[in-house]
């Protein structure tokens, strides 16, 4: 039986569908990777590990349906890039509610955000409350790792390889090879960022406002030089299973405490 709730007739949904349906919303991005990744390496990445984990998770007894994946979001790190294709906070929050208001139709009430775009984190995070708010719906924000090379099995990217580095290159090589042009693949890390311990992109101190090419013209930062399809492979089956176990956790969270 197909999970995604897009394939259900309108009747079938209401038939279907109950308070324990968990929905999972991927989001990814259009947007610029560098020369040797396709514009649609975030949203190819986070349909997939949602498509895979939603399976497994049913395999597990969890009753998780798959919604289409946004394309389309908030990409504007990458604004200067021709390609990329990106909407403001405002727009992207507003669809958000939208839908959220489209999916407090159906039984279901716990929805998911599988998140493959570091670009949308804060304001799906900022959704989560939105939609508890407006449509008494339970809501998730969780994203999967893409680890940066750490020297083991790819190049030190100084934990900065977070766009078009070694991870992202490695899933893409696992998920869609056709799509990745090694031959153009070049080492950008702003190792003149270490300078600066306190301030980064995630889990410093200190986070920052940046552009994609504030630490070089290429917009890539990472080095996908030494990207393999079974290093992307790892990455998947981490990403899959951390993200069914959660499902499956969801599926049985309550936020109250039951009376014995």
């Amino acid at each position: 039986m197909s999970r995604l709730l897009e394939e259900l007739s309108g009747p079938a949904v209401t038939r279907t569908l109950t308070a324990d349906s968990v929905l999972v919303l991927p989001t990814g991005a259009i947007e610029h990777h560098g020369d040797h990744l396709p514009l649609a390496t975030d949203r190819i990445m986070a349909e997939a590990v949602a498509t895979a984990a939603v399976d497994r998770a049913v395999d597990r007894g969890v009753d998780a349906w798959l919604l289409h994946p946004i394309a389309y979001a908030k990409s504007d790190e990458h604004s200067w890039a021709p390609g990329t294709m990106w909407l403001s906070a405002e727009t992207f929050m507003a669809t958000l509610v939208d839908l959220g208001r489209s999916i407090a139709m159906t039984p279901a009430r716990k929805l998911v955000f599988l998140n493959g775009h570091g670009g949308n984190v804060a304001l799906l995070q900022v959704a989560l409350r939105e939609l508890r708010r407006r449509f008494g719906l339970q809501t998730f924000f969780m994203g999967y790792p893409v680890p940066a090379g750490d020297g083991d099995d790819g190049p030190d990217e100084l934990g900065m390889g977070i766009h078009g580095g070694h991870g992202e290159t490695s899933l893409m090589l696992h998920l869609r090879p056709d799509l990745v042009d090694l031959s153009r693949a070049e080492r950008h890390v702003p190792e003149h960022l270490t300078a600066f311990p306190r301030i980064g992109f995630h889990s410093t101190p200190v986070i920052l406002g940046w552009l994609s090419d504030d630490f070089d013209p290429s917009g890539v930062i990472g080095d996908p030089t030494a990207a393999t399809a079974e290093r992307g492979a790892e990455i998947f089956e981490t990403a899959v299973e951390e993200s069914a176990r959660s499902l499956e956790e969801i599926a049985r969270f309550d936020p109250a405490p039951r009376a014995d």
